[in-house]
């Protein structure tokens, strides 16, 4: 038998192969090892889900909008979000708070619905890319990859697509995390079809909220979810591009406010490359950081405990940091302005660091800064708890 005629039964296995591992994510005949040693390319039978997605967005030209069926959207995006940063991020892949048994299998049900696959993957690969941040084996830096590969391409390679179990052992010993990543569609269907009957029940009971079922499906689920993995990739494609390097990490992590926002404090990825193991990515009160005040929330409920702090020495290096920006910034502003070197040998010295303070946002940074470098004491600002308990 020729090449050319095995090609299409190659072709043919490998399609039904991807259909199948919508079902069954460990479904991997030809073996797991073999398909992430594949080269990195786009697997079209992986993308149909995502041009589902996208399509269903569409929707909303026959369905309209209604205020309850757009907050409802606004909402999912934001609990769903502090999912993934809370639960999948901050948890699931650097244990930055402790929980029991039960606890965990409620926050991976909650991470479920965001619909990026189960939490043993997202911790897998989330590992493997603070292993090789920015060089040629993480699977989404935009440095080596490019923007559009690491902000969705990666994500449709067969080579990304098994989960490597030996990388995440301290999960893997949970049969019930197992199941919901082996069958990470499962969830998002029940969700799904919960929007759609709460649209149903809304419809009949509630009709002055002018929503129907097919409205609440679309904006409840499609335009929540497509914005979801957009808000989440931005971290990947744009957290190494665009924002303020406070430390010096082997990576090219950067700080930014926007993207803090968009995704609930993830945004200060700079903060985290440095030390990954703090519950908190905004390391000053200024710094926003959304999923840490839910975490502190949730921690009152006593479902969650152990919330790991800063380390005193990181939050010792940031000032430093800082400082010597502000230095940086106030002898580049001597040399472009005349002015700064007079009023540095009349007023103190104190007053001239808050001139160089004022505009080191500017000057820092060649990329988007993210604001003044402010000096300020951080003893009071760490915060110190218990070592969690053994679950």
């Amino acid at each position: 038998m020729s090449a050319d005629s095995t090609r299409p039964a190659s072709s043919f296995r490998r399609s039904t192969a991807a259909l199948l591992q919508w079902i069954d994510s460990d479904y991997t005949p030809e073996g797991p090892e073999k398909m992430r040693n594949e080269p990195d390319k786009v697997d079209w039978v992986r993308c149909i889900p995502f041009i589902i997605l996208h399509a269903g967005c569409l929707g909303i030209l026959w369905v309209g909008a209604s205020p309850f069926a757009v907050w409802t959207a606004v909402a999912l995006y934001v609990l769903r979000m502090f999912a993934v940063t809370g639960i999948y991020h901050r948890y699931f892949s650097h244990k930055t708070y402790s929980t029991s048994r039960f606890g965990q299998f409620l926050l991976a049900l909650w991470g479920a619905t965001t619909v990026q696959r189960g939490a043993l993957w997202w911790a897998y690969h989330h590992r493997h890319h603070h292993q090789h941040s920015d060089d040629p084996e993480d699977a989404h830096s935009p440095h080596v990859h490019g923007f559009w590969w690491s902000h969705i391409g990666w994500i449709t390679s067969r080579r990304n697509f098994p989960t490597d179990y030996s990388k995440v052992k301290d999960l893997a010993r949970f049969p019930e995390l197992v199941w919901l990543n082996r069958f990470d569609t499962v969830i998002p269907l029940l969700f799904a079809l919960g929007i759609f009957g709460l649209g149903f029940l809304l419809e009949t009971y509630a009709p002055g909220l002018g929503t129907d079922r097919w409205q609440m499906l679309v904006w409840g689920f499609f335009v929540s979810t497509t914005a979801l993995f957009h808000g989440t990739s931005c971290i990947n494609s744009m957290a190494h591009l665009m924002g303020r390097r406070r430390f010096n990490t082997t990576d090219d992590s950067r700080n930014s406010f926007i993207l803090a926002i968009i995704c609930l404090g993830e945004g200060w990825h700079n903060n985290h490359h440095r030390y990954q193991s703090s519950t908190r990515n905004g390391f000053y009160w200024w710094e926003i950081d959304l999923t840490y005040y839910g975490l502190k929330a949730l921690s009152w409920t006593g479902l969650i405990w152990g919330l790991k702090p800063v380390p005193q020495s990181i939050m010792e290096e940031a000032h430093r940091a800082d400082h010597l920006a502000s230095i940086a910034a106030a002898q580049r502003a001597a040399h472009v302005h005349p002015e700064v070197s007079s009023l540095k040998k009349v007023v103190p010295a104190a007053a001239a660091i808050a001139v160089a303070t004022a505009t080191a946002a500017q000057a820092t940074m060649p990329k988007k800064a993210e604001g003044p470098a402010i000096h300020r004491d951080v003893t009071e600002q760490t915060e110190h708890s218990q070592p969690p308990r053994v679950i």
